[in-house]
């Protein structure tokens, strides 16, 4: 456990070294500070439009981070050639793996929790204080994200940082259109599609039972039992890539 922890202690202060970091965090907060002038040229609703576009741009940067920290965490090491010195101490493979991925879930925290600072600050003049719902919509944010650094990290044990990039976002975005896919293949007259949309519906990650930005633009409470359901569809999905990583990287010579 102990190692674990240092594992992790240390991914996260190689992580809130990158500037690369804190440019994408300058550039969260100059969009959030822009949803204010957004309430002032929009029309209708503006305090869903506010909402919308203040949410939007903490969950784009978060996954923006996520995907950038995620794809190059194992590289670093290859490149660095300390994998080699890792793995010559007695230290599990799994355990480097899942000590890396907490570390970098708390840097996500603290960036998730700084943009969200700024939400609360920005949306109160003129809003109030967010209700449960962004509270919710946070949590299953938080949710996703570990879900997708989770699918970064198994697509990086095998292959290079663009390569994972590329399958993190072809993931990314079939998780988001899960639903779709189910319902096209429902709608047509072949039962060789609907059943093979049925498999890719339950195989495939769905991202949009993470997704709680409906929730948080129109200010609607979800359900204890509803969010308890995403939180845990969320962590077994998530629990099964980073188990399917830990075999991948067991295996991996890294002559």
């Amino acid at each position: 456990m102990s190692r674990l922890l240092a594992l992790s202690a240390n991914t996260f202060r190689e992580a809130i070294r990158d500037r690369i970091l804190y440019s994408l965090l300058f550039f969260a907060g100059l969009v959030l500070l822009g949803s204010l002038a957004v309430e002032h040229i929009t029309l209708g609703d503006q305090e869903k439009v506010v909402r919308s576009f203040a949410f939007g741009a903490i969950r784009f940067f978060g996954i923006l981070i996520a995907l950038f920290l995620g794809v190059s965490l194992v590289h670093k090491e290859l490149e660095r050639k300390t994998i080699y010195t890792i793995a010559s101490k007695p230290i599990p493979r799994g355990s480097f793996l899942i000590g890396k991925y907490l570390g970098l879930m708390a840097v996500l925290a603290l960036e998730i929790f700084v943009m969200a600072f700024l939400y609360i600050g920005l949306t109160s003049l003129a809003q109030g204080l967010p209700g449960m719902s962004f509270w919710s919509g946070m949590l299953l944010l938080m949710m996703e994200l570990s879900l997708l650094v989770a699918w970064c990290m198994l697509f990086s044990t095998y292959s290079s940082p663009t390569t994972a990039t590329f399958f993190s976002i072809a993931i990314l975005f079939i998780g988001n259109v899960a639903d779709d896919i189910w319902k096209f293949g429902q709608q047509s007259d072949s039962e060789a599609l609907k059943s093979i949309s049925e498999v890719l519906y339950w195989v495939l990650p769905n991202f949009q039972v993470l997704n709680g930005s409906n929730h948080v633009v129109h200010n609607t409470r979800m359900s204890s039992e509803q969010l308890l359901a995403s939180l845990g569809y969320g962590f077994g999905y998530t629990l099964a890539v980073l188990i399917l990583a830990v075999l991948v990287f067991s295996k991996k010579d890294f002559k």
